[in-house]
């Protein structure tokens, strides 16, 4: 196969990592500095909002870049921050017990004010909306917040890709209606088809048999193609990638290998606890032999590699050992309305506030390019000692 690839990012990166806006430029709107008076506009259909006329040097397209380019392209939006698995590295058990208090109802962003901050998102150049939570499934009536979302129109008239995260633990029931309310695609989860190690895993002893049984409702309902996110941690399921991959490949399916990452202080994570992408691309490639595919798109965060023989694809997202902050495009949104530039934030920026207060969808548009143009963060490239203290937000706040 030869040696692995190494995205580096754009060069001329400077610190701090940080929300902070550059020299010079204004602080992001508050509440109180929006006003709270102003009609909003409506939700259906087309955005009102527009993204800077000119286009990005990024991908060629309208858009808004950051500080170093990159184009805001994809937005994650946590509908819950609530799951009903105890993954270790995203919600341990020991942390996330029966008596941890999760967000009330009232904090959490209704299914308008999801969809409205949507449209506003698309009208500044966003094009991917993936669904998130905690596990989005969990989140009552979702396929109605799908329909809506599936209505949304690019300025340019074009349909948003529209994907789902999930567990898997509830495609069987939820599947076809999500299907049928709009969604295109979705992502399983799957750290292994061992019940013992997923089941540690998981968290929580749910059996490999209902994930496989969900994944086979999607694909009869037509979320296709289903892509399959296993994050690989030594000592607990290196052992389940060539059974994974053996299984993905005859199933269809994209399987993805994810670094175990640093989100959050919970998980208690280790470098030593990390499978470089290049241990488990030459495990693969010893036995279904794999060469480099090029990606879809700027900004793709999964290096893919073909099987010589044409029967399909794995993908390795290697946040650890191959950063590719350079053309990150990527923003989520958290279950409580506040934004985050980066999967490693330390802080979000409240847009909930500003809304709830009565801000328009101009002066919330203000809002979010205000944010994201200043946008400097490239932790996976800065990694280090002193990147390890800095007080992150926790994985499933932020939807992965």
């Amino acid at each position: 196969m030869g040696p692995v690839r190494v995205r580096i990012g754009r060069p001329g990166y400077d610190w701090p990592m940080d929300p902070r806006p550059a020299p010079g430029t204004a602080a992001p709107p508050t509440a109180a500095s929006v006003g709270a008076t102003g009609a909003r506009g409506a939700v259906t259909g087309e955005s009102s909002v527009r993204a800077p006329g000119a286009s990005s040097d990024f991908d060629g397209r309208p858009g808004m870049p950051d500080r170093f380019g990159r184009a805001l392209r994809d937005l994650r939006i946590s509908v819950t921050d609530r799951c009903n698995f105890r993954c270790p590295y995203c919600m341990p058990a020991e942390v996330f017990g029966r008596d941890f208090a999760f967000l009330p109802k009232e904090l959490v962003l209704s299914f308008e004010e999801i969809t409205r901050l949507a449209a506003i998102f698309v009208g500044l150049g966003v094009g991917k909306l993936r669904i998130t939570g905690g596990e989005p499934l969990v989140r009552r009536d979702l396929p109605v917040l799908i329909a809506e979302l599936a209505a949304l129109r690019a300025p340019s008239g074009e349909a948003v890709d529209l994907t789902l995260t999930t567990n898997g633990s509830a495609l069987r029931a939820l599947a076809a209606p999500l299907a049928e309310a709009g969604l295109q695609r979705i992502t399983v989860s799957l750290d292994s088809l061992d019940d013992e190690v997923f089941g540690t895993m998981n968290g929580v002893d749910f059996p490999v048999s209902k994930v496989l049984d969900g994944i086979a409702a999607a694909q009869s309902a037509g979320l296709t193609p289903i892509k399959v996110n296993t994050v690989v941690r030594r000592g607990m399921n290196e052992a389940s990638v060539l059974p994974l991959a053996r299984w993905a490949r005859a199933e269809g399916l994209i399987l993805r290998f994810i670094e175990y990452m640093d989100v959050g202080h919970s998980n208690g994570w280790r470098l030593d606890d990390v499978v470089p992408a290049s241990e488990i691309l030459d495990l693969i490639d010893a036995e279904m032999p794999l060469e480099p595919v090029s990606a879809q798109y700027r900004g793709e965060v999964a290096g893919r590699y073909a099987f010589r023989d044409g029967s399909g694809e794995v993908g390795i997202i290697a946040s650890v050992t191959q950063p590719f902050c350079g053309d990150c495009t990527r923003a989520r949104l958290s279950a409580e309305g506040s934004l985050y530039t980066c999967l490693f934030a330390v802080a979000g920026s409240d847009l909930k506030g500003p809304m709830r207060a009565g801000a328009t969808d101009d002066e919330l548009a203000s809002l979010i390019t205000s944010i994201w143009t200043p946008r400097a963060d490239r932790y996976s490239e800065l990694r280090s000692a002193a990147t390890e203290k800095l007080p992150k937000v926790e994985l499933f706040a932020l939807g992965g």
